[in-house]
C-alpha cells in the first residue's frame, strides 16, 4: 500500500500544520485558518448533563505541529477547562508541539496580590497550561505584558494596536488627542499617540471595590476644542471607558471615540453605550460571545489576519517580532 502526501506536506520543510477550534472560538479559528488558506481540523466536544466536559480529536495529529484555539470568555471557567483538555488531548496523542492560541486570556486582570490573602489567578492559569502540556502561547493584549514571566513555556504576545491605530488614521480626523483612562496603560497609549502623531492625556480613576464601577477623579492634559480618543486594553461594562469620554465632554471636548483590544460588554452595557458621549467604539474579533447586541455605535475589525500571521511564523521557526514593526 502506497502513502500519497499532500502538496503541501511536499513543500513545506516543517511538516503539517494543523488549526483546531475549540467552542469558545469557532468562528474566529475559521477566519485564521482561512488567511493560511487551511481547512480546520476536525474535532469535538461534549458537555454532559452534569457539566463535564469531554474533548475528542478526530484526526491524527503525530508528529504535527497543533495549534489549538480557545479563547476564555464567557462562561470562562468552562471555556478554560476545555484549553487544558484540548492540551492533553494532543500531547497523549503524540503532537510534536501544541501551542496554546488564547485570543483573550480573561484571567489576565488577576495578575497581582494586591489585597491581603488573595490569589494571584494569572500565575494559576499559566500554570495549569504549562502542567497540562502545552509548548508555547499565543496571545493578544495581556492586561500586564508582565504576564508572560509567569510562564516557563515562550509566549508571543500579540498586539492590536497596528489594527486599530490603521482605522482611526484612515478616518483622518482632525484635532485629535489619545487618552488613556489610567496610568495603567500610559506606555501603550503613548506609543498609539505616536501612530496617529498625536498628543496623549491620562484619566485618574480608582475603583473602590469590586463592582466593575470606576471613578474618574480628574484629566491630566487638555481636551477642549479637541477630538478624543480614549484607549484601553479590554472593557467589561464601558464603564471606564464612559467616565472618561463624560469627563472629557464636561472639558470642552467635541467627539469622543473609544478603541478597545477586547469588548466582553456585560448585559446592560449596550444600553449604556447607546446613552453615552462616545460617538464610535471599536474592538478586535477576539471575543465571540455576545451576552447581547452590540450598541449601535460599536463597530467590530478583524484580528484574525493577524494571528495567522503570528502562526504561520511560529510554525516556520521564523521571528514573530518583525509583526510589532509599527
Amino acid at each position: 500500500m502506497s502513502l500519497i502526501c499532500s502538496s503541501a506536506e511536499r513543500v513545506d520543510p516543517y511538516g503539517e500544520l494543523k488549526v483546531f477550534a475549540g467552542s469558545a472560538s469557532g468562528s474566529f479559528a475559521e477566519a485564521i485558518a482561512e488567511h493560511l488558506g487551511a481547512g480546520m481540523a476536525k474535532a469535538e466536544t461534549k458537555t454532559f448533563s452534569e457539566g463535564c466536559v469531554f474533548v475528542r480529536v478526530l484526526e491524527n495529529v503525530r508528529g504535527r505541529d497543533v495549534y489549538i484555539i480557545q479563547g476564555s470568555e464567557y462562561p470562562v471557567n468552562d471555556n478554560f477547562m476545555e484549553l487544558l483538555f484540548w492540551i492533553d488531548a494532543f500531547k497523549r496523542a503524540s503532537a510534536t508541539q501544541v501551542t496554546a492560541v488564547i485570543p483573550f486570556f480573561s484571567y489576565a486582570k488577576g495578575d497581582k496580590k494586591d489585597e491581603p490573602r488573595v490569589s494571584i489567578r494569572a500565575r494559576v492559569c499559566a500554570d495549569c497550561i504549562e502542567a497540562a502540556g502545552a509548548d508555547r502561547v499565543l496571545t493578544m493584549d495581556l492586561h500586564s505584558p508582565q504576564i508572560q514571566g509567569f510562564f516557563r513555556i515562550p509566549v508571543d504576545h500579540l498586539y492590536a494596536m497596528p489594527v486599530l491605530a490603521d482605522y482611526f488614521r484612515r478616518k483622518e480626523i482632525p484635532d485629535l488627542v489619545v487618552a488613556a483612562p489610567d496610568v495603567g496603560f500610559g506606555k501603550q497609549a503613548y506609543k498609539f499617540a505616536e501612530m496617529m502623531h498625536a498628543p496623549v492625556i491620562f484619566g485618574n480613576k480608582v475603583r473602590r471595590g469590586h463592582d466593575e464601577k470606576a471613578e474618574m477623579l480628574d484629566i491630566v492634559g487638555e481636551v477642549k476644542d479637541r477630538n478624543v480618543l480614549i484607549v484601553d486594553d479590554f472593557t467589561i461594562t464601558g464603564g471606564t471607558l464612559i467616565e472618561m469620554a463624560v469627563a472629557c465632554k464636561e472639558r470642552g471636548a467635541k467627539d469622543v471615540y473609544a478603541c478597545v483590544s477586547h469588548g466582553v460588554f456585560s448585559k446592560g452595557s449596550a444600553e449604556k453605550l447607546a446613552r453615552s458621549p462616545i460617538k464610535e467604539l471599536v474592538m478586535t474579533d477576539t471575543i465571540g460571545y455576545r451576552f447581547e447586541p452590540l450598541a449601535p455605535c460599536v463597530k467590530v475589525v478583524s484580528v484574525a489576519g493577524l494571528f495567522a500571521d503570528a502562526i504561520m511564523s511560529i510554525h516556520r521557526r521564523e521571528s514573530v517580532s518583525r509583526l510589532f514593526n509599527y
